[in-house]
Formats: structure tokens, sequence, C-alpha cells
């Protein structure tokens, strides 16, 4: 870190910034008025992209940003072994400022950006290169945004889809890379919750319209699991059908599975369906009755390569806390790759 400490003293000014700007009424000055500006402008790219959401994931930063937070995570690692290179970053769009802390890791160790925004989450990743580069005029070049094909790089982290990923491995498996697939998350649910728990529950499945690979897109209950205490405590979520893309997800989900005569549980904004499968579409979560913790326990450990998250109480370790997906530590990796000693070693 002694190596780099203008990057990282521009980071805690950044994290400055933004617990400021979320925690200000006001927000005239420049600054400011340029990132409501860059809210305006993903919010115009990308229709998921609500105010709220980008609020929410500003003041996550916001308060991860701090020069104990940073200087505890990064201790841990020998940063003047790194070798200065350039990381070629494909970003994901699937929510905001999804590949910032990929962006945090590259600079932070000491290397160069070069990278390939989602067309549907660039407005904020450039405002914040802006400030820091008003911040400290070092990162003009340490970062590089490229539109077209990427070249001259020793290393790449790329995020997609499963699709995407085949892409990924022919033009970038022969160099050192880290390639990410789609993973979900799911929870587990005993039966002896609070209602506070399930209510902290709908934060992790209704955030950013459960549009995150941290997003709970399937529950785990007992089986003739009553699902009325469930529904009741997630009732405060229920002005998201007036989100019209949320909306129509959910008219065409409903009328899919009701066309195909599934059975389906339905609260006039989310709609559960009992399936196997992990990734449920938008307005939808998928359920799965279990009847032995350990049965499900190796079924889980079987397909970590598919979880991202495992949202429980007491019932597994590295397990995540209700309520607590969306809002990752600085250590909370993509895929529980190590993405720093990755760039550290590379």
């Amino acid at each position: 870190m002694n190596e780099h400490p203008k990057t990282f003293i521009a980071f805690v000014k950044l994290g400055t910034f933004l617990r400021e700007f979320c925690n200000s009424l006001q927000n005239e000055d420049e600054w400011s008025v340029k990132l409501n500006e860059a809210i305006e402008l993903s919010k115009h790219k990308n229709g998921w992209f609500t105010r709220e959401n980008v609020m929410f994931a500003l003041e996550n930063w916001g308060e991860l940003l701090t020069e104990n937070n940073l200087q505890a995570w990064l201790s841990k690692y020998s940063l003047s072994e790194n070798r200065p290179k350039t990381v070629a970053l494909i970003l994901a769009g699937n929510i905001p400022l999804v590949g910032f802390h990929d962006f945090l890791c590259v600079l932070l160790t000491g290397n160069k950006v070069l990278a390939k925004l989602s067309s549907n989450d660039e407005a904020l990743i450039k405002f914040i290169t802006s400030y820091l580069t008003f911040l400290e005029p070092i990162f003009k070049d340490l970062i590089v945004f490229e539109k077209e094909q990427l070249k001259e790089f020793d290393a790449v982290i790329a995020t997609g889809s499963n699709n995407t990923s085949r892409y990924f491995e022919h033009y970038f498996g022969k160099g050192p890379h880290i390639i990410r697939k789609n993973r979900s998350s799911v929870a587990i649910i005993s039966g002896k919750e609070s209602p506070e728990a399930l209510k902290a529950l709908g934060e992790d499945i209704f955030r950013y319209f459960g549009l995150g690979c941290r997003s709970v897109s399937k529950i785990f209950v007992p089986r003739n699991y009553d699902f009325d205490l469930f529904f009741k405590s997630i009732y405060d979520f229920n002005s998201l059908i007036e989100q019209n893309k949320y909306a129509n997800n959910y008219d065409y989900n409903k009328a899919v599975y009701l066309m195909s005569e599934f059975k389906i549980l339905d609260n006039g904004f989310l709609i559960l369906k009992e399936d196997e499968g992990y990734s449920s579409p938008i307005a939808s979560l998928f359920y799965e009755f279990y009847d032995e913790p350990e049965e499900l326990k190796n079924r889980l450990a079987a397909d970590k390569e598919q979880l991202q998250c495992v949202v429980s109480h007491g019932f597994m370790e590295d397990e995540v806390a209700f309520g607590q997906t969306q809002k990752p530590s600085l250590t909370d990796y993509a895929d529980n790759i190590d993405t720093v000693d990755f760039l550290l070693r590379t």
C-alpha cells in the first residue's frame, strides 16, 4: 500500500464523498450535481436502475470505502510483491456498480484497468473514474475504457452468463484469467423464523428486483411448510408491482405458468413455483421442500459451483444472515475466488 498511497487515499476520499452525498438533502455542489446526472443517465439507459436501488449501492460503497476498512482488507496481502500489469475487465451490468469491486481490486493492487463496460451500467463507473481523476490525476494513466476489441493486457477478469463464458474461455483462456458464469443464491427456511427475519429475507429476494447473483431466487422449506407467514412478512414489498418492467414480468410469467398448468402460489406481486432449479425468472421465486437437513447440506455442497450465497440461520458454515446478501464486505469475492490474490500471483 505504501507503493501506491495516492490511489488508496483517493478511494478513501471517494468513500467520504459517497457517504456525504447519500446523507445530504441538498447535494448542490459541483460533483454532487454530476453524480445526480449520472444516476439519471443510468436510469435512462437501464430501466431497472431506479434511484432507490442506485442510492442503495452508493450507500453500501460509501460505508465500505473507509481507511480502516480498506487497511484491514489489504493488510492481509503483500502488495509489494505485485508486478504492475494491465488487467482487462469485462463488466456485467445487471445491478448498479456490479463490477466496481473488480475495478477497486485492480487499482489498489497497483495495476492498470482496461475495461469494457456494459452499456447497462456505464454512467456510474465513468462518474467514479472522473471523480477519482479529479482527486488524483494519476488515475488518468491507470484507467482506460475500450469499446472495441480488447488488446494488450496481461490478465483478464470477465463476468457474464453461462453462454458468454464459453466465448470468454475461447478468447481469454490461454492467459491468466477469472471467468465468471451464472450463479444463484438460495435461502433455507426452518419454519421457526420470526416475521422480522422473513421480512429481512424479502430484502434478499427483492433488492435490485432480484437481478443480482446475490439475490435469493429459491427457498428450501420443510415439508408441509405453511407459506402464510412468509407472504404476510414480505407484504411491505408489494409496491414493486408499480414498477412497469417488474409488473410486465410478473404478468408474463404468471400467464406462462397458468397456461402450462403449473401449480403456483401467488400474492399479487410474487409467484412461488415448486421447481428443482435455482434461477427463477423475475417476479418469481422457486421453492423446494426438504425432509432431512443433512441431505440438503449435501445437495448444496454438491452444487456449490452454481451458488453464490446460502442464506440461513445456524444451518451451515459460510451462511449469510437474513437480509444481508446485498451488503457484501470487501472480502466477499464473487464465485469465492480471491481477486486480490489472483492479481498478486499473476
